[in-house]
């Protein structure tokens, strides 16, 4: 009689784990996707041969709905539920459409460093809208966690930008509720119709009204298009492919077997793992107090992760 419980309770634990894992596989990809974004609208090291922001934001949407289009054929995946579209539509305002084109808008003006880190509270939005949409319900530790682990992030954001705030960091700020709306709602529709599906249609589901606009700024800017450099071309490449795309099947499954909440704090290590990426891609300078706050926060994370998370 007591068998049952204990293997239940491995295997929850056992999901968990791997949930994490995988989150932090997609964390990884989407960790570079400030850098190369920057390296999209910015061009070369003098910032010249640069798309622009809102053709990087949408076509790397579209290039990444015909791949997903793709995908479901291969996988001759069923149309989805008609009770799906509005977690669908979700994830397709916030993930597909709102994230890219405000960071796009924001990596014109900021270092990609300077607003990897105020990403940083992702995890925090990503938790209140698993409590929102997600019926899940953090402990009181769990939000300790992730304030104290956000609180260091914005900490971190404040000390390099001298004590202020940018204006293009109120568009990261909107674009980190949009793409924390988009999480939740896919993390949990993930559960049911899987995380490969639910990004793929959320991707098709935007396409037609993406169609148009991107073809209207291709004509507009077809000019900046054509002298677009190397590095700009390998920057859209990869938020394309990889942030786009690729990223989400990881990002979805981990929080399909892992929670929303639980696995969504995995996204602190997210900003410092940028900076380094922008070190490596953009030449960007890494300081040594980064490493601190990178130890803190991973510490937090550690930390959270043992919190209880009741489930929906």
């Amino acid at each position: 009689m007591t068998a049952t419980p204990t293997l239940t309770t491995h295997s929850r634990l056992s999901d968990e784990t791997s949930g994490m894992l995988l989150g932090l596989t997609g964390v990884a990809i989407f960790s570079l996707t400030l850098p190369f974004t920057r390296l999209a609208v910015g061009g070369g090291a003098d910032g010249a041969g640069g798309l622009s922001p809102m053709f990087v934001a949408l076509a790397r949407a579209l290039v990444a709905a015909v791949l997903a289009g793709g995908w479901l054929y291969w996988k001759r995946a069923p149309l989805p539920p008609r009770a799906a579209l509005p977690a669908l539509a979700m994830v397709a305002v916030g993930c597909v459409i709102g994230f890219p084109w405000l960071t796009s808008v924001a990596m014109r003006s900021l270092p990609a460093a300077h607003g990897a880190v105020l990403v940083g509270v992702l995890p925090l939005a990503t938790a209140l809208f698993a409590a929102l949409l997600g019926g899940e319900k953090p402990s009181p530790g769990f939000w300790i966690m992730a304030i104290i682990g956000s609180a260091l992030v914005v900490g971190f954001a404040l000390r390099q930008s001298g004590g202020g705030l940018h204006m293009a960091d109120l568009a990261v700020f909107v674009a980190v509720l949009l793409a924390a709306m988009g999480y939740a709602a896919g993390g949990r529709l993930s559960q049911t119709l899987g995380g490969q599906q639910t990004i793929c249609w959320a991707l098709v589901l935007a396409a037609p009204p993406l169609l148009p606009v991107v073809g209207w700024l291709a004509w507009q800017d077809a000019g900046q298009i054509a002298g677009a450099s190397a590095a700009a071309w390998t920057g859209f490449a990869y938020v394309s492919v990889f942030s786009m795309f690729i990223g989400f099947f990881f990002w979805y499954r981990g929080m399909a077997l892992g929670g929303v909440a639980r696995v969504g704090q995995v996204q602190l290590v997210q900003p410092f793992l940028s900076v380094l990426g922008a070190t490596a891609v953009l030449g960007e300078t890494l300081e040594w107090p980064t490493l601190v706050f990178a130890i803190a926060v991973i510490a937090t994370v550690g930390a959270g992760r043992k919190m209880q998370v009741k489930r929906g």
